[in-house]
């Protein structure tokens, strides 16, 4: 029995020992376990370990070579440390001094391994602050491209040169710092031994020269990085962006000038430090290591050629660097597999008999979005806590017709509870969306595919669980379920009480709400009595913070969108892989000259699950991150069907790309030398101000029509569409389409107009409009005190070889 007690005694304090274990190292690791558990309510345990791993393991690899570079170095200049110091038992500061000089000269680990240390970890840190950079290096594959200066693999330049720069720039301080380090070693040595005339051993002398010629090996290295850097170059700016003739012929032999004499030049140095003569030959092949140095930094030749032979004829000298530079940005870009057609124009007489026409005019998005969201709000805001935070442009099948749609997801406005019990408790998520047609005739009612709480459609549209826990506003963390209830919707008795079901967020447990408590400042997570065995703590709950989170690697768009399905509602959120190290490629902005739409981003709305998905496998970028994490990326055929049939082509990535065409479709390098045909997206009045056009979604049916000999479905398709026009001038020039369904995905075409034809553009449109008296009357009559007329964003319909403008015009009160 007595045995028995102390077992269980032992027991015990085993456990309270434990669990106060547990806790103080939650406590110093708060942060740490907190997003551990909400990796773990991911599914995504391991790829957090992995990243945790990666960045230390990265870190201390390279401090530890770092270290043994310091420590090795000097422990070999201790070898030749062999002067002493006369005992001098009276003086205790000058028998410490002796042990020091002792401690230096034997190689002694208390001196060294400190000092190493301490010299290794500041060098290191960079690769600390950029260790997904080196693990991409490692992890890069071949993207089967080359440059055609250097002719070096194009995944080079996305991954190894930006690692070699700044391996080379560590290592020529690295090797510096050590130079000088060893020389004061050796000096000190050397004046010690010169007062019992003796000399530095013959070891130290090599182990100088040997440190000579690493760091000339190292800084010969930066010198072919600069090499690599011509590669980049803007001198030529705006006619072209890259090397030219100058920089090819002229400073890149400069540069193999400068290796040459420099390395003759450390050769003949060290000869002069080993054997104390040929110091005639350091001084003359130093002073032609100055001159060639000078030659390509201060660029003396590279101007006076560039003035005197290039400049005249710059159009021809420059032609092939010229094309270098258009072929590489179109690759940068995705632009080199565009399909350039023609769009002949009809006469107006066809306008009414064309049934392509009659079908488009169905999916005219009359509404804009930013109006769209008042609408919602007061005929579907239902109680002053939701709101409709995004309007989206989508595309549904209703009553067996490709219908375009305007859809919003019904979010909750948590700042509207005033109380951690109903903020937190009750009103927990949103609840479903509101969904109408793209068009509506300015004298009929709303129309609505779907609409209140619960949802109710009259179109077939159905949704087992509609609850938004995780959205596109600022959510509060929220503990669910609970035994307080949370709101669901309102009824005629008061409101509705749900329970949530879902999987998302991490499991309250005793200890996991003293944690939760302390993270958020708030002792009520743990006081609390409404909680229950089966309560979780959802928090993250905003998409985007999830997804920055979780890969921050990703550059998002800013245009996430919803998608209602029977099962319930995803966001789909596009995410780009971008680079500025793409060469010969012109610059979008100092972030990158190299993009791609590789990854589709799925975010279960109701438990929070988030699911990466490759859409552009030829992306190296995306490919070495899949390698480097496997089972995060999956492959684009594992998305759910329902879902795959909603994902379009990004607004954002097609401005870009427009942004670049408007120049670089002239592919003909003596055209985009003299900028004979730039476009630009045509710009319309707003206020005492013009702005761009922003691309539309638009459901036409002018593939088929364009490419009747092509295998293209004679149906209408969601295609983004953006007019573009000659740079200063307001006649439209083409229209530029992007495939958002099926084959046609990520397809881009042009439409381009006839040359000799005058097609009004939107600004010229809107002038008509203005100076239109009947419009203008009508305009005015409507204008009235309590009513306010509002020009919505002007549309542009080509359908059956016609352009057709539409501007919707609504009535505010």
């Amino acid at each position: 029995m007595q045995h028995f007690k102390r077992l269980l005694l032992s027991l015990l304090i085993f456990i309270i020992g434990l669990g106060i274990g547990y806790v103080v190292l939650a406590f110093i690791f708060l942060d740490f376990v907190i997003d551990l558990w909400w990796f773990q309510s991911l599914g995504y345990e391991g790829y957090f370990f992995l990243r945790l791993i990666y960045r230390y393991i990265t870190f201390s690899v390279v401090t530890l070579i770092f270290f043994l570079i310091f420590f090795l170095n000097f422990w070999i200049a201790s070898r030749f440390l062999g002067a002493t110091i006369p005992e001098t038992p009276g003086n205790p500061d000058k028998s410490s001094k002796r042990r020091l000089l002792r401690m230096i000269q034997s190689g002694s680990l208390k001196v060294y391994t400190p000092l190493s240390l301490m010299m290794a970890i500041p060098i290191a840190f960079p690769f600390y602050k950029q260790w997904e950079k080196g693990l991409l290096y490692l992890f890069a594959p071949s993207s089967g491209m080359t440059d055609p200066i250097f002719n070096f693999d194009i995944s080079f330049y996305l991954f190894s040169y930006p690692v070699y720069k700044l391996v080379q720039t560590e290592l020529i301080i690295t090797s510096l710092i050590l130079f000088l380090g060893i020389v004061c070693l050796y000096y000190v040595e050397n004046r010690l031994l010169a007062g019992r005339d003796k000399q530095l051993p013959r070891g130290a002398k090599i182990h100088l020269a040997l440190l000579i010629i690493l760091t000339v090996v190292i800084q010969i290295w930066g010198f072919v990085l600069q090499g690599f850097d011509l590669l980049y170059t803007d001198s030529h700016q705006p006619n072209f962006f890259g090397p030219g003739f100058v920089e090819i012929w002229v400073v890149l032999p400069l540069i193999l000038l400068t290796i040459l004499f420099f390395t003759l030049t450390a050769l003949s140095l060290v000869t002069y430090i080993y054997k104390g003569k040929g110091l005639k030959k350091v001084v003359v092949f130093g002073l032609f290591f100055l001159v060639a140095v000078l030659g390509y930094q201060a660029n003396p030749l590279s101007r006076i050629i560039e003035k005197w032979w290039v400049k005249p004829t710059q159009g021809v000298i420059e032609k092939p660097f010229i094309k270098n530079n258009i072929e590489a940005t179109l690759d940068a870009y995705d632009l080199n597999k565009i399909v350039t057609l023609q769009y002949s124009i009809a006469e107006d007489s066809q306008i009414m008999t064309n049934p392509h026409v009659r079908d488009s005019l169905r999916n005219i998005p009359v509404w804009d979005r930013e109006l769209l969201s008042d609408v919602y709000k007061q005929l579907q805001g239902i109680r002053p806590y939701y709101i409709f935070p995004s309007v989206d442009v989508d595309r549904y099948s209703v009553s067996g017709l490709h219908q375009q749609v305007y859809l919003a997801p019904r979010e909750i406005e948590q700042d509207y509870a005033k109380n951690w019990q109903s903020r937190h408790l009750q009103y927990t998520h949103g609840n479903g969306v509101v969904m109408t047609p793209a068009v509506q005739g300015g004298d009929e009612s709303m129309t609505w595919f779907v609409r209140d709480i619960p949802s109710e459609s009259d179109y077939g549209f159905d949704i087992t669980e509609p609850g938004i826990y995780y959205g596109f506003g600022q959510y509060n963390y929220a503990i669910v379920p609970n035994d307080i209830g949370e709101i669901d919707h309102p009824t005629d008795e008061g409101n509705a009480l749900v329970d949530y079901k879902g999987n998302g967020g991490v499991r309250l447990s005793f200890f996991k709400k003293i944690l939760f408590s302390i993270f958020y400042k708030e002792s009520k997570i743990f006081f609390t009595s409404g909680t229950n065995k089966n309560s979780r703590i959802l928090f993250r709950r905003n998409f985007l913070e999830a997804i920055e989170t979780i890969t921050p690697f990703f550059l998002l768009d800013k245009d996430p969108y919803i998608v209602f399905t029977k099962k319930g509602l995803f966001w789909i959120q596009d995410a780009y892989t971008v680079s500025a190290n793409y060469p010969n490629a012109q610059p979008y902005n100092p972030q990158f000259n190299y993009i791609r739409n590789s990854v589709k981003i799925v975010i279960d709305a109701y438990n929070g699950n988030i699911d990466y998905y490759i859409a552009h496998p030829d992306d190296p970028i995306v490919r070495a991150y899949s390698r480097m994490y496997p089972g995060l990326l999956k492959p684009i055929d594992k998305m759910p069907a329902e879902l795959k049939r909603h994902i379009r082509y990004p607004k954002d990535l097609f401005e870009v790309q427009l942004n670049i065409y408007a120049e670089y479709h002239q592919t003909d390098p003596e055209v985009f030398y003299n900028h004979e045909d730039i476009w630009e997206m045509p710009k319309l009045p707003k206020g005492n101000k013009t702005i761009p056009m922003r691309p539309n979604y638009l459901t036409l049916n002018i593939l088929n029509q364009a490419m009747p000999d092509k295998e293209t479905p004679d149906k209408p398709e969601f295609l983004l569409v953006s007019p573009m026009s000659p740079r200063g001038r307001n006649n439209l020039r083409a229209l530029a389409l992007a495939g958002c369904d099926g084959d046609n995905y990520g397809k881009l075409f042009i439409f381009s107009f006839p040359k000799g034809r005058q097609i009004y553009g939107p600004a010229q449109i809107n002038t008509l409009i203005d100076q239109d008296t009947k419009i203008a009357a009508q305009l005015t009559l409507w204008d009235q005190a309590g009513s306010e007329v509002k020009r919505g964003r002007m549309i542009i319909l080509p359908e059956g070889n016609l352009i057709l403008y539409i501007q919707p015009v609504y009535l505010s009160s």
